[in-house]
This record gives C-alpha cells, structure tokens and sequence, in this order.
C-alpha cells in the first residue's frame, strides 16, 4: 500500500471510510481484553507449580550450615539463595542481601533511607533544597513512580539503541549535586527491549558524578529472559566494572524471581559494595529479623541451581516467543511501509515498544480502549505520566492467550492507521489554515 504520508487528502479519505467500518466490526464483537501489564501468563506460571511440592511437612527445613528457616535471624538470607541470586545476577555472593517478594520494593526502600538518612554518611536527601533523579525515556512507570512519591525532580535523557545519552549523563551529574541516581533498565529495557552496550556500561562505571551520594540504579529485572537461545544479549557486569573504575560503592543492582516462578511470592535481592551493604544493614536491622528463609529455600530446592533456572527460562521462552514475533508479524504486515510508526523487535524481556506520529498515542489507545483492548496508559513511560511528543505506547505481549492477543493485535493496527489517517487529514488543515493567514507578498 502506498504511504499514508504521500497520500493525497482524496485518498485518505477514502482509506478513512474503510478504516471507519473495519473499527466498527471489531467493536460488535463486544471485546474485553487487557494488555496494559508485562504479566506472565497461566502456562508460564504453571511451569513453577513444582515450587509448592518444593518443601512439604516432611521436608527437611534446615540449611547447609544448620540454620533452621523456621525460625528468626540471617538478616541478609541464607547463603544458598545467596548463591543462587548471586550466581542469577553475575555476583559473589557475599556482594548479594536477599528481600522479600519484590526488587521494586528494594528500590522503594533505597530511595525511602537515602530521604530520611541519607547514604553512607551523607546529608538526608530531605534536608536539601532540591533532589534530582534522571530518567531514560521512554522507561518504567513503577520506577517514575516512586522518585514521583518523595518528590524527587525527574529529568528525562533520551534513550538510544545502546542505552542512554550518555554524553547528557556525564554532563548532567558532573555538573550538578542536586543529582542523586539514575534509574536504568540496562538489559532488554523496559519497553524497548534495548540492552546496553559494553561502552556505555563502562562510561557508566566511569562517571565522575559532583554528588558523592550518587547512585546508579540498575534494575536488571530481565537479565535472564531471553526470547531465544541462539541470539542472545549480553551485558558487562556493572559491580566489576565501577570496582575496576575506581567507584565500587556508585551501584545498587536489583533483581528478582518475580518473571521467573511466581511474581506475587518470588525472592528478590540487591547486589552491590560491602560499604553500602553495611550502611543497607543498619536499616534492615531495625526493619526486619529477616526475610521468608522458608521461601528462599523452597525456590534452592526448586531450582537445584543456577542451571535449573537457566532450563526453566528456555521453558519461559518457548511460551511467550510465539507471541512476541506474532505481534511483530501483524505488525509488518498491517503498518510497515505507511510512513506512520516504528516499533522495537526485542530479544528478550517483556515488551515491544511502539512509537506513532507525533500527537497520536493517547488518541490509538483511547480508541483500542473503545474498541475492547485496554493497552498501558500513553504517556506512562514519561516522568509525570507526560509524553511531551504523545507517541511512545508499551506493548505488553505475554499475557493474553495466542489467540486474544492475535485480535487484540490485529485491533491496534486498525486504530492506529484510523487515529493516523485522521492525524495527517488535520496536519494537512492545519497547514493550509495558516498558509491562507500569511499576508499577500
């Protein structure tokens, strides 16, 4: 099909007619689908229902070193899960603390100890006139989110194909204190699906930030889901590199079990320096006795080690791979080629980032909302819920059955060619409004 963008307004109009009745038929068919969530779906979450059968009433519930996890105490986890998530994230164990359920919760609780104590010393973060945090954009609400809560200012860096801006990072923190982090996504990023390249990793280690309380929050939340075995990602391990640069203490890196056996009670954990764990510990001390020891050692029981995890994440893979290219393939052949869109093509992770002409995403996903799909909200990939060009909307492909999400697919494009047949009908109005306004030569 020729491209919308060389249409001429006769034939986007006519292209508008068909569009209209096509809309029309989808929306008789009384749909109620949600792809707002990057959640797993119930095969993927059957494939961890071995976890229950992990530890019964007869298991035996003591660890290697004789800890009974019944019981109170080891404030930073056992050291078998310790070892597994460290072995999961790239680190020595004794560089790993083991939380509960959740990183995002870890990274609530950083942030939340860097206001009201400040880090290793430093001034309480709400004592100071102003605290800055940068953001990757397009990136993850949850993470916007909490900087949001403690009213921290969030100063968006666009994000490339290799990672961030770098040139505006080293910049930006060099220059001014106020900065405090950085939220980042380094591997399969929420929502491109971009990982970070080995030279913006060691930029990153490299930073000379003017805030000695700066801190990199690298939220490695898909370091180990890959969409396919033999065109994988890899990524430069961070706590080595800063280690090697000279800044061992300038890292928190986060993960967890949450897309690997159950999210709503997996295990998560922070690895980073011994200097920042001493100065995480004395919060925890006076937060907790100590995380669930019995769910730590029912996912080491589970798992064996770091290899059973890796063969579960194959198990993952074949699931939610066919869902991936699916939308992908409708993609192409729906809108490729009409001048009026872009999209990601992930290897790994759980999103396809999806970007239309300026001024049109709140408008396609109102209108799949009207349709019968509801998508993540536009704009939720920007600090403040403010896409400032209104084009980035999140795809969440895995939760959907293959054929809901074929439908719901397939809907998208229509409102997307609709609202952009629409779009470039205005531009041209717009265009021609103001051409009659310029005064005569």
């Amino acid at each position: 099909m020729k491209p919308y963008t060389e249409m001429t307004r006769e034939e986007l109009q006519e292209e508008f007619k068909k569009l209209k009745v096509e809309f029309e038929r989808y929306q008789a068919m009384n749909l109620n689908l949600d792809m707002s969530r990057g959640k797993p779906c119930k095969e993927q979450l059957d494939l961890s229902v071995g976890l229950m059968d992990a530890l019964n009433s007869e298991a035996d519930l003591y660890c290697e070193d004789g800890t009974d996890c019944r019981n109170y105490g080891v404030l930073g986890g056992i050291q078998e899960a310790r070892q597994l998530m460290g072995d999961m994230m790239e680190n020595n164990p004794d560089n790993i603390l083991i939380y509960g359920n959740s990183s995002l919760s870890i990274m609530y609780d950083s942030i939340s100890r860097s206001m009201t104590h400040g880090v290793m010393g430093s001034t309480p973060w709400c004592k100071l006139d102003k605290v800055k945090f940068l953001c990757p954009v397009p990136g993850y609400d949850r993470h916007f989110a909490i900087t949001e809560y403690f009213g921290i200012e969030m100063i968006p860096v666009p994000m490339h194909e290799d990672g961030p801006d770098m040139d505006m990072v080293e910049k930006l923190v060099s220059e001014d204190e106020s900065i405090k982090g950085i939220w980042c996504v380094p591997k399969y990023s929420n929502p491109q699906g971009y990982s970070y390249s080995d030279a913006t990793v060691r930029r990153f280690a490299r930073l000379e930030p003017a805030a000695r309380d700066f801190r990199i929050y690298w939220d490695n939340a898909y370091g180990i889901h890959h969409l396919y075995d033999d065109d994988q990602d890899y990524l430069i391990e961070i706590l080595a590199e800063c280690k090697r640069a000279g800044h061992p203490d300038m890292v928190y890196k986060f993960a967890s079990t949450s897309k690997v056996t159950f999210p709503g009670s997996g295990i998560s954990a922070i690895a980073t320096s011994f200097n920042n764990l001493e100065d995480i510990k004395e919060q925890l001390r006076h937060q907790t006795i100590g995380y669930d020891k019995v769910n730590q050692l029912r996912h080491v029981r589970f798992f064996g080690d770091i290899h059973g995890m890796v063969e579960h994440m194959r198990k993952h893979a074949d699931i939610i791979r066919p869902k991936f290219e699916m939308v992908e393939d409708i993609f192409e052949k729906n809108l490729g080629g009409l001048g009026i869109c872009t999209w990601t093509k992930p290897k790994g992770g759980y999103f396809i980032s999806f970007d239309g002409l300026p001024g049109t995403a709140k408008r396609i996903v109102d209108k799949t909302k009207k349709g019968g799909v509801t998508l993540t909200k536009a704009g939720s990939t920007w600090p403040y819920g403010k896409d400032p060009y209104d084009t980035n909307i999140r795809i969440a492909p895995t939760y959907p059955s293959m054929d809901n999400l074929r439908t719901a697919a397939q809907l998208f494009t229509v409102c997307v060619r609709y609202i952009s047949v629409k779009k470039l009908m205005e531009n041209m109005d717009e265009a021609e409004k103001q051409a009659q306004e310029q005064p005569q030569q």
